[in-house]
């Protein structure tokens, strides 16, 4: 299956999750905390950090991995224009 292939794969089932959802705010939090969750185990594996020093480093790592998406989106953008 190509990258295209899997994108559009993945855009179908998101929209076909969203248009059965009945409460949008509560599966966007679950979302959020489940992501940042992600980050948390990546900065801290071994979960030795203290909890609130674990959360700042996890919110860091989301911003970066936010601001690498969005250079890479501006960077096809440029591309495409």
């Amino acid at each position: 299956m190509t990258p295209e292939q899997r994108s559009l794969r993945a855009r179908i089932a998101a929209h076909a999750s969203w248009a059965t959802t009945s409460d949008r705010g509560e599966k966007a939090r679950k979302g959020a905390a489940a992501l940042l969750e992600r980050f948390e185990r990546q900065v801290d594996p071994d979960g030795v950090l203290p909890a609130e020093e674990r959360r700042q480093r996890a919110l860091s790592a989301r911003k970066a991995h936010m601001l690498s998406l969005a250079a890479k989106s501006a960077t096809a953008r440029r591309r495409g224009a």
